[in-house]
């Protein structure tokens, strides 16, 4: 059974986010859908909203799970689910850097788990969460998120701005 593990904050799950899930479940037999906590970051949403926020929007994907991890490196989270890929979504140069970097340290740690780099679909390269972040609170900003979110995280970020 292929198994990969996508992971990120997921803060918020964008549509992008959403594109490689599908993708994904459509590559491997088994796709682990892993929300990374930072103890460093301070999150929009607490992380159990997140988790049910991935699990309402993959709810129709049979071969998606939903799953958190902390204070552990990615590739021996991607061990311990018995994973033997890493799916990484790639935007623009400047992730492609970063990523080939953490798949080149991945790959030092555990040559076993392969990295696979999937490009985002042109309607959501240049949006990431951060980026949808900073567009909520200005007035008309409903307008605009509501392109890049699916519908349920947008109705939560609806509700944090009440």
């Amino acid at each position: 059974m292929r198994t990969a593990v996508y992971a990120g904050s997921f803060d918020p799950a964008t549509n992008g986010h959403l594109s490689m899930i599908r993708e994904g479940a459509k590559l491997f037999d088994r796709l682990v859908v892993a929300i990374g906590e930072n103890p460093d970051k301070r999150p929009t949403f607490p992380l159990e909203q997140r988790l049910e926020l991935l699990k309402v929007i993959t709810r129709g994907l049979r071969n998606v799970r939903v799953d958190t991890f902390s204070h552990r490196f990615l590739i021996d989270y991607a061990a311990g689910v018995g994973a033997q890929y890493i799916l990484r979504g790639l935007r623009n140069h400047a992730d492609y850097a970063f990523e080939s970097t953490m798949r080149n340290v991945n790959g030092d740690l555990n040559a076993k788990i392969t990295t696979v780099f999937l490009m985002a679909p042109r309607e959501f390269a240049e949006v990431s969460s951060s980026f949808v972040r900073g567009l909520v609170g200005p007035r008309g900003w409903q307008k605009v998120v509501k392109k890049y979110v699916p519908a349920p995280v947008f109705k939560a970020l609806l509700a944090l701005k009440r």
